[in-house]
C-alpha cells in the first residue's frame, strides 16, 4: 500500500511553511499523547477530548516554546486516533525543534495526504468527501468553494448511496430468486426494476451531463478571445486582467499562440485565453497558431468575438458571426463585441450605429463598456454556477465511474427487455453497484488510494 504502517503515530505541519504569526503541527495515532508526554509541560492523559491546555515544549529540559494543545481524542477527531494538535508561534525555526522532538520522541513525519487517509480508513469520511476537502483547499472564487463545500460536506456522497442503496434491495431479490432457482419463483417484479433502472440511469446522466459545468467552475469557465489580427484582443486580454500579460502591437500577427490567465469575475472564476488572429495567411507558424485558435474555440464555454467598431456595420459582422459558427460549432455562447470605440472623431453616430445590436460597444484601450462586457459573461454563465444544494460533478475520476455506471445500467435494463435469467441480470447489477462504490470509496484499490490522497498536501 501506498501509505506507510497505519499503527504509527504521526506528525506534520499542518500551515505552509514559512514564517507567519502562527503554526500549527498535528499529531496523530496510538501514542498521540505518549508522544508529547515529556515534552509538553502538563499531562494531556487524562485530558478531555476537544479541550485547549496552554503550557511550554521543552527538549532536554530547554524551553522551545509557549504553546496551546489543542486534545481530540478517538473516535471523536478527524481522523478517528487519538490527536494532538499544536499551536505554536511561526518560526520556522520553532516548528523544526517541535518537530525533531516528535520525531525523537517515536513519532514519523506523515506522508502527503495521511491524515485525511486515516480518516477514510476509520471510517470518518467517504472517498468523494476526502476529495471534496483537497477541492475545498485549492479553491479560487465562491462557485469552486461552494462546489467543494457541498462534496465535503457529503451532498454528493448522499446522492450515490441512495442510488446505491435502491439497486441493493433489488439485487438482494435477484440473489434471492437464484437461491430458489429449482422452484422457479421470482420475488423481484420486472416492472419494477425497469422503472427503477430508468430512473437511476436519468440521475446518473443528468450526473455526468454536469461534469462539463462542473470542471469549468474548478478549473475556470474557458473564455477564448477571437477576432482578426489587430483587433484588440490582446489589449483587451490585458485590460480584463489588469495586467500586462500579452505584448501589443499595431503589426498584424504579433500573436502566434494562446496566451491564458485567470480571474474571478462576480465569485466565478473564468479563464481567459488570447488567440491568434483569424485571417488568410502563407506563414506557417501563424498558421498554426489560427488552428489552435479555432481548436480552443471548440473548447470554450464562451467566445469573445471582437470587430472594428468604425470599420464595421452589425450587418457586417452577422456574416462574421455566422462564418465564424461554421468553423468553431455551437457548443459555445458568443458575445459580440465592437471595439475600438475610441477610434472615432464622432462618438453619438457610433453608439447611434451599433444601438440596438447584438454587439457590446467598448473600447479596450480605454476601458470603457469593460463593465457591461463582465456582466454579460456572469449573465451568459450563470447556468454554470450551481445553486445552493445543487449537485454537480467536478471531479474526473467521478465522471468516468458514472460512465461506466450507466453503460452498466443500460446493459440492465436491454437484459430485462429480452427477459435475460436472474444469474445474468445479477452480474449486470453488481457491475453496476461496483462503479457507483468506486465513487464513495466503497470498492476501493491500493493504487487508487494512493493516487488519491498522495495529491494532498502534507499535513492533511
Amino acid at each position: 500500500m501506498y501509505f506507510a504502517d497505519q499503527d504509527d503515530t504521526i506528525c506534520a505541519l499542518s500551515t505552509p511553511a514559512g514564517t507567519g504569526a502562527l503554526g500549527v503541527i498535528r499529531v496523530s495515532g496510538k501514542r498521540a499523547f505518549a508522544a508529547f508526554e515529556n515534552l509538553f509541560s502538563k499531562d494531556l492523559s487524562k485530558a478531555k477530548s476537544h479541550t485547549l491546555h496552554y503550557g511550554l515544549i521543552r527538549e532536554e529540559g530547554e524551553i522551545l516554546d509557549e504553546v496551546v494543545a489543542s486534545v481530540y481524542r478517538g473516535p471523536g477527531s478527524f481522523t478517528g486516533e487519538d490527536t494532538v494538535e499544536i499551536s505554536c508561534h511561526g518560526s520556522q525555526y520553532i516548528q523544526m525543534r517541535i518537530m525533531k522532538a516528535l520525531l525523537s520522541a517515536g513519532c514519523r513525519t506523515a506522508e502527503p495526504g495521511e491524515f485525511s487517509m486515516r480518516a477514510f480508513a476509520n471510517g470518518k469520511l467517504d472517498l468523494s468527501r476526502a476529495e471534496g476537502i483537497a477541492d475545498l483547499i485549492a479553491s479560487s472564487s465562491a462557485a469552486s468553494h461552494k462546489l467543494a463545500m457541498n462534496q465535503m460536506r457529503g451532498g454528493f456522497s448522499k446522492k450515490i448511496n441512495a442510488l446505491r442503496q435502491k439497486l441493493i434491495d433489488f439485487a438482494s431479490l435477484i440473489e434471492l430468486e437464484l437461491d430458489f432457482s429449482e422452484e422457479d419463483v421470482e420475488f423481484a417484479d420486472r416492472d419494477d426494476l425497469k422503472a427503477l433502472t430508468d430512473d437511476i440511469t436519468a440521475v446518473v446522466s443528468t450526473l455526468i451531463e454536469s461534469f462539463a459545468a462542473g470542471h469549468a467552475i474548478k478549473n475556470g469557465i474557458p473564455v477564448a478571445i477571437l477576432g482578426a489580427p489587430n483587433m484588440g484582443k490582446s489589449t483587451l486580454l490585458n485590460a480584463l486582467l489588469e495586467d500586462d500579460k500579452a505584448i501589443v502591437s499595431d503589426i498584424p500577427g504579433t500573436t502566434r499562440d494562446t496566451i491564458e490567465d485567470e480571474m474571478s469575475i462576480g465569485g466565478g472564476r473564468f479563464r481567459f485565453i488570447d488567440t491568434a488572429g483569424i485571417r488568410d495567411t502563407e506563414d506557417v507558424v501563424e498558421s498554426l497558431g489560427i488552428a489552435r485558435t479555432y481548436e480552443k474555440a471548440g473548447k470554450s464555454a464562451v467566445i469573445i468575438f471582437l470587430t472594428d467598431a468604425v470599420d464595421n456595420t452589425p450587418e457586417d459582422v452577422a456574416q462574421q458571426l455566422a462564418d465564424l459558427r461554421e468553423k468553431t460549432g455551437e457548443g459555445a455562447v458568443v458575445i459580440s463585441a465592437a471595439n475600438k470605440s475610441d477610434k472615432t472623431s464622432d462618438p453619438a453616430s457610433l453608439a447611434e450605429k451599433w444601438k440596438g445590436s447584438s454587439s457590446l460597444l467598448l473600447s479596450a484601450a480605454e476601458g470603457t463598456g469593460l463593465n457591461a462586457l463582465r456582466e454579460k459573461l456572469l449573465e451568459v454563465t450563470k447556468n454554470l454556477i450551481p445553486a445552493e444544494g445543487d449537485t454537480v460533478v467536478s471531479n474526473l475520476r467521478h465522471y468516468e465511474a458514472l460512465s461506466k455506471a450507466r453503460e452498466a445500467l443500460y446493459t440492465v435494463r436491454s437484459g430485462l427487455d429480452t427477459g435475460i435469467t436472474g444469474d445474468f441480470l445479477a452480474v449486470d447489477i453488481r457491475k453496476s453497484l461496483h462503479h457507483l462504490g468506486e465513487i464513495t470509496g466503497e470498492i476501493t484499490t491500493d493504487d487508487l488510494l494512493g493516487n488519491i490522497f498522495s495529491r494532498f498536501c502534507i499535513g492533511k
